[in-house]
This record gives structure tokens, sequence and C-alpha cells, in this order.
């Protein structure tokens, strides 16, 4: 779609003043590095673009170019919704359907702007004016390096467009590790350093700035460990106790499901966090090779997202979430055996 519409798009932009950013709710990497990068670009080309994200992020993403211009919703909703009123074009994401806004949701379906979706989950709705959609990319951020060449504008990446990109593609194909990552992926990444993409000091931000809590919180998760070597599946639990103790912040857990899935034999991965404050189970799982995690949220945990990663939830509790995994597993034994 978008390269047999992408004069209609840059009509469209060169008629707007106003523009709105927005990624999903609980934005990682991806979702943080896509929104800002896009956000400079725009800028730059002279236009009033706002991020605005629906609730706070973690603390490791916050050194991003850009990030002290973001607001955020839950904590600015009064100036947020303004900012949407106004605006002519809302670019929406990683995110493929407005209920991953949260609060922002109802906002955004007030509005009367423009709506343009880049995104790369499976199954996207139709909310749009135009969607670029592609599930088998590595990340938005890969996307939107895509896109900004689409609108033949490669010269006008500057250093801080090129780390923002790079870092959501860093993060979102697990430092270039999982299937995803294609041949263009590592193109598009050499260009970014090219344009200034800083990639050592990137990674340093991203994974060197952890906590003493956050540390003791791994160590946890990895005493709570289970295995299942005949299904070959892994999974770790987390209860509001156990976060509680570890003084928990946003974004600790970030990463902690790859663990399982690390362990030689292991096809598929689960970490089961307990959210007592949201009434709710939240999970996250991983997978190698051609078991479907997407298929399998979608199936038994009001969740989604890609082949190999998803996430999902409960309104269960913690123990009765596990006993229900439990039990659903076997009937993917002759998947998870072969």
């Amino acid at each position: 779609m978008i390269d047999t519409r992408i004069l209609e798009i840059t009509a469209e932009l060169a008629k707007a003043d106003n523009i709105v950013i927005v990624p999903h709710k609980g934005p990682d990497g991806d979702a943080m590095g896509s929104t800002l990068g896009l956000m400079h670009f725009l800028r730059d080309k002279g236009h009033k673009a706002t991020v605005i994200a629906p609730n706070d992020y973690p603390h490791f993403l916050k050194w991003l170019p850009g990030n002290e211009d973001v607001i955020v919703y839950e904590a600015e909703k009064e100036k947020a919704d303004q900012l949407i009123s106004e605006a002519e074009i809302v670019f929406t994401l990683d995110f493929n359907n407005l209920s991953r806004c949260g609060a922002m949701q109802d906002s955004l379906l007030a509005s009367d702007a423009l709506f343009v979706m880049i995104d790369h989950h499976q199954e996207p709705s139709d909310y749009a004016h135009y969607t670029y959609s592609d599930s088998k990319m590595s990340s938005t951020c890969e996307m939107v390096y895509k896109f900004i060449n689409k609108l033949r504008a490669n010269k006008k990446i500057t250093p801080e467009i090129a780390t923002c990109l790079y870092t959501g593609i860093m993060t979102d194909t697990g430092s270039f590790r999982f299937s995803s990552t294609s041949s263009d992926t590592h193109r598009a990444i050499a260009d970014l350093i090219d344009k200034g993409a800083e990639n050592a000091l990137i990674h340093n931000n991203i994974h060197d700035t952890n906590s003493e809590n956050k540390l003791q919180l791994l160590g946890t998760a990895l005493q709570n460990l289970k295995v299942n070597k005949e299904l070959r599946t892994a999974y770790i639990s987390l209860s509001q106790e156990e976060l509680d103790r570890h003084n928990f912040q946003k974004g600790d857990t970030e990463g902690f499901v790859n663990y399982g899935l690390s362990l030689d034999g292991i096809i598929f991965a689960v970490i089961f966090i307990e959210k007592e404050n949201e009434d709710l189970v939240k999970m996250s799982f991983r997978s190698k090779g051609d078991f479907d995690v997407n298929k399998f949220a979608r199936a038994h945990f009001e969740g989604g997202g890609h082949i190999n990663a998803a996430g999902g939830k409960s309104d269960i509790s913690l123990n009765d979430t596990i006993v229900k995994f439990n039990k659903i597993l076997p009937q993917y034994s002759e998947q998870l055996k072969k």
C-alpha cells in the first residue's frame, strides 16, 4: 500500500502543520525509537510534531534524543487531548489496534485527523487512512527508516534520527539475533551508523544501566524458573510481593523471559508477572523456530504479537494462571516435541 500511495501521503504532509505521533501503552525501545525518530524527521521538515505516549516508560530509554519533549498522557491528559484535537495527521507506530493506547483511545477515536499506521504486528485493524504493515519486518524502526527512504529523504537522516532508529531495531531484534533480522536490516543499521548512530554508546545506554535491585530481581526470577523438558518449555513467575521486595521499576523485567529460551533444548519460554494494582497477570511469550506464540496468546490469553514474540494477560490469580497454562500446554505437544 505505502508504495502505491506514497505521493498521496507526501501531499498530505505538505498540507499539514500539527502532527501527533503515538506509540503503544507500555512503550518499549522500538516504540520510543520509532516515534522519536519520526518526530525529529518531521520537525526538520518544519512540522509541529509531538510524541504523546499513553503512559510512562523505562528509564533506560530516557536518554534518547528528544525524550524531554515527550508528553505522557497519564500525566498531562488535558494538554495531550488538546494536541490530539488540533492534529491534522496522527501517526500510530508499533501497534495496529487503538485499544493498545489505553486511556488515549477515546481521544483518538474522536479526532478528525488523518491517521497513518506504521507497524509490524500481525492482523492490523482498519482504523487508519494509510496503513504500512509488514509482519516480516524486524521492527517498526526499520519500517520508519524505509518510510523515510520511500519519501526520498534518506539524506535528511540526522544523527538524532539515526540514534533513535538504531535503538529500536537493536532492541526489537535482541541485538540482531532474532530470526526477523534480515540482510536488509543489517544494511539499514550500517547506513544509520554512517549517519551518526554510535552503536557502542547505544548498547551501553540500554544494557549497562542496571540497578542493584534489578539484578537481584533477576536472581529471584531465575530461582523461580521451571522447566518442562518433555515439552521443551520453560517459564518464570514473579509475584507482586517479589516485585515490591526488589523495588520494581518500569522496565526492570525487560528481557527476563529470554533466559528461559536460552536453555539448551527449550523452544518455548514464558514469564508470568503479577500486577495486583491492575488485578491481572501479565505474560510475555517467546519461541524459537515455527512454534507460533502469537496464535497461542490469542487463543488462550487475550494477547498477540509476532510468531516468535507475543504478550498476553490473565484476570485470574498468578497461581491459577500457571495452572491454566500447564493444562493447556499438552495440547501443543506435537508442535513442541518436533
